[in-house]
């Protein structure tokens, strides 16, 4: 494992990745951890943050160009900017459900599955974890 192709990228991608890694570290966090507490809340927000990071910075990553400098990722992002809001909004409303799933989902899809096709041989991501 070498970070080299990561540094190598564009500044975009950087903090793309950065932010991705750190927002399923802290995921994994707050999924352990005890839930509406304070800091639930405050590691929430700054989870938020990142994946606002995560979906806005990809839109200036356009290695896959499949309509205008767009691909399918981007679909995914905008979906990301949608329920974000509505997952902190169902949170201040006390619907727990609403929240938890939406959270789960944008965890799972956005970050794990997503994440996984980094992982295929191309992508930076491939060379980072299994080399050039």
């Amino acid at each position: 494992m070498s970070l080299d192709p990561l540094f190598a990228a564009p500044i975009v991608v950087q903090v793309h990745a950065f932010a991705a890694i750190a927002a399923f570290i802290l995921g994994i966090v707050q999924f352990s951890a005890p839930k509406g507490t304070l800091p639930h809340r405050t590691l929430g927000y700054i989870w938020v943050g990142l994946m606002l990071m995560i979906a806005v910075s990809s839109f200036w990553i356009q290695g896959m160009r499949q309509w205008h400098g767009f691909s399918a990722i981007h679909l995914l992002s905008i979906w990301v900017l949608i329920l974000l809001p509505l997952a902190v909004l169902a949170a201040r409303r006390h619907r727990v459900s609403a929240h938890s799933k939406t959270m789960i989902g944008l965890f799972a899809g956005a970050l794990i599955i997503a994440g996984g096709f980094t992982l295929l041989p191309g992508r930076i991501m491939h060379s980072v974890v299994f080399g050039g």
